[in-house]
């Protein structure tokens, strides 16, 4: 796993209610909603929401509230397994208007007999909405876990124009 110091720390208000921002001196390091499942809790950084990577963040967020179809650029460094990795980055693959399911994800990954396993590491993902995990249904296009919750994912979805 990925040595991780995080730098800086933000919340910001959106649509779906707010989220904990955190940064290293690498890039954006976790999106969280407010009681989200693997939620960190408290963080021991500074709250700096004018810290670059926090504020590049902010205004992308604000774009994607604006147009569900706009790109994230704003750097991540994100710390996980290597499989973690592999299904993290498949995730930024999937295009917003699009979706996805665990089996394809896990593929992917390079292990596609592993879509449990893909489900685990994409309920770990640590960047909500810049890394869309909330993109990936079950095989039968069910709406299944989203660490934001259900609801979200449906909204997410909704604003994309992707809700099956």
């Amino acid at each position: 796993m990925k040595n991780h110091r995080l730098v800086a720390q933000a919340r910001f208000d959106t649509p779906l209610g707010p989220v904990t921002a955190a940064a290293t001196d690498e890039g954006l390091a976790g999106l969280w909603f407010d009681a989200q499942a693997h939620h960190p809790g408290p963080l021991a950084v500074p709250v700096e929401p004018r810290h670059p990577v926090l504020a590049f963040a902010q205004r992308e967020l604000a774009a994607y509230w604006r147009d569900a179809r706009s790109e994230f650029t704003v750097p991540l460094d994100l710390a996980g397994t290597p499989f973690q990795s592999r299904v993290w980055q498949a995730l930024r693959r999937i295009r917003a208007g699009t979706t996805s399911t665990y089996m394809a994800i896990a593929t992917a990954a390079g292990t596609p007999s592993a879509a449990r396993a893909a489900g685990a590491a994409i309920g770990r993902n640590p960047v909500s909405v810049i890394v869309p995990c909330h993109r990936v249904l079950g095989g039968n296009g069910a709406l299944t876990g989203y660490a934001g919750g259900i609801e979200r994912k449906r909204a997410l979805l909704e604003r994309e124009g992707a809700l099956p």
